[in-house]
Formats: C-alpha cells, sequence, structure tokens
C-alpha cells in the first residue's frame, strides 16, 4: 500500500479538496480488496445497510424518479460490519492514519463504508456535496475511493469542482437528476472548470465531504466498480441528522452528544 503522505501532497489536498493517488493498492492487495468486496456484497443478499430492510435495487417499475436513481449505481453501506474480511480492511490504521494527515485532525473514526457499482449504460451521479448528509458537521471530514475496476471517461469516472470546499456550507442541495442544480445554490462555481480524475484500478482518491464533486456515466456495457469510506474526525457531535445510524442508535442521541460509539464508528487511528 502506498501510504506514505508528503506536505505538498497535504497541502494540495487542502488547496483543491482532492488528491489523487496512483497504484494506491499493489496488485496482490487490489485483488483481495476485489474479492472480499465481492465475497461481502453476495453475504448481504442485496440488503443494502445492515439492520435496515431495504433492498439495493429498489425500482418499482412505476416511480420515474426511482426509476432513474436506482440506475445511477449500486451501493452497499457498511460492509465492515457484516463480513470480517471488510472489517479488517477498512481498519487498517495506515489508511486512517493518511486521513488523519490529510483532515488536520489527531483521531479518524470511520463514518460508513460504502461499495459503489455503476452497472452497464448506469445514469450520471450529478454534482452533489457529502458532509450535508451525515449526522456530524465538520469542515474536515474526507472520504476515500479507492477504484476496483480502471475509472475512466467513458465508465463514470469522478469529477470534482477545485477549491469549492472553502465556499460550500452544511445546507444540503441534495442529488437531483439535473446536473446543474447545485449550481443554484452555489453560483459561483458555475463557470469554474471541472477536473475529471480517471484512474487505474487499485488507484485512489481522497475528497473532502465538502468538495462538489460527480460522476459521468457508464458508457460501456461493463460495470465500474469502486470500494470507499467516509471518515469524521474523532471527537465529532450529533447535529440531528440519523444518516446511517441505526433506530436505536439515533432515539438514543441528542443534538451535541459525541459521536463516539466504537460499534457504529470505530476510531481506526489515534495520533
Amino acid at each position: 500500500m502506498k501510504d506514505k503522505i508528503s506536505i505538498e501532497q497535504i497541502k494540495n489536498f487542502q488547496k483543491n479538496g482532492f488528491l489523487l493517488i496512483e497504484n494506491f493498492l499493489s496488485k496482490t492487495e487490489l485483488e483481495y480488496w476485489k474479492i472480499s468486496v465481492e465475497n461481502a456484497i453476495e453475504k448481504r443478499n442485496g440488503i443494502k445497510i445492515p439492520g435496515k430492510n431495504i433492498k439495493v435495487d429498489g425500482n418499482d417499475g412505476v416511480n420515474e424518479d426511482t426509476e432513474y436513481y436506482s440506475k445511477v449505481f449500486d451501493q452497499m453501506i457498511n460492509l465492515w460490519q457484516t463480513d470480517n474480511y471488510m472489517k479488517e480492511i477498512m481498519f487498517d490504521e495506515r489508511i486512517g492514519k493518511m486521513v488523519s494527515k490529510l483532515g488536520g485532525f489527531d483521531g479518524t473514526r470511520i463514518w460508513h463504508d460504502q461499495a459503489l457499482i455503476k452497472k452497464p449504460w448506469a445514469n450520471p451521479t450529478s454534482w452533489h456535496l457529502d458532509t450535508p448528509f451525515w449526522s456530524f458537521s465538520d469542515r474536515r471530514a474526507l472520504s476515500i475511493w479507492v477504484a476496483l475496476d480502471d475509472a475512466t471517461f467513458q465508465n463514470g469516472c469522478l469529477y470534482f469542482i477545485p477549491g469549492s470546499n472553502h465556499k460550500t456550507s452544511f445546507k444540503n442541495p441534495g442529488i437531483g437528476k439535473n446536473m446543474d442544480a447545485i449550481f443554484k445554490f452555489y453560483p459561483e462555481f458555475s463557470n469554474t472548470k471541472p477536473i475529471g480524475v480517471p484512474m487505474r484500478a487499485g488507484s485512489c482518491s481522497f475528497h473532502n465531504g465538502l468538495t462538489i464533486h460527480g460522476a459521468g456515466p457508464n458508457m460501456t456495457n461493463l460495470p465500474r466498480r469502486a470500494m470507499t469510506c467516509a471518515y469524521m474526525p474523532d471527537g465529532s457531535k450529533f447535529n440531528g441528522i440519523q444518516n446511517i445510524l441505526s433506530d436505536d442508535s439515533f432515539a438514543n442521541l441528542k443534538k451535541g452528544d459525541l459521536l463516539n460509539d466504537d460499534s457504529q464508528n470505530p476510531i481506526i487511528f489515534s495520533a
């Protein structure tokens, strides 16, 4: 694993809101990740998130919006909670340390992992922000995105609006069908040139949760698979949004409480 982070990379990440690391995983590590993700997904039998009876493909064939969004990507959340191999991968302290350095905080907790699979001919992922969906509000929160297949301009690689993380807020514009919807919230970025980030399988990117980003459609007959994980700084506090929290956890929290339940949001690195 290419886990060393330079001062220059930290500066670039903090300036632009994203960072590409080529060949993050060795060939052996990539194969291990791919097999582990495939097995963990199969074990879930279509359940999107543990403890909630939500299927990955919820398309009812009638509702136009549901049909559209079901063809953006398949999403399997918190595989670490239901598969020991994924737990081993997600709990890697080296990744936690990288996150800590890039984000500028002392302790890294997992918010949630997720496998993201763009099926053949999938719709684009519209411009959006991550952090406004989450149960804490911290400008330093970030995610890793690891390509399990080559991510290309043809099959839906990521795009970023560089520097947007400095001016966006915790207001949630959502993820709509219209690619330009987010610019009604942030018109100052409507003329900013986006940066596409194709990457070979085994490479990864990190991005701040307040960086405007999206992905193109999959214009090919093969899937584009990625394994991702969102992280929060240790010490983050509950903001009242349930997001991926279990019903029991949500019911027992009040605004301002620390999100320090290791069974829900484990700490994987502490300085």
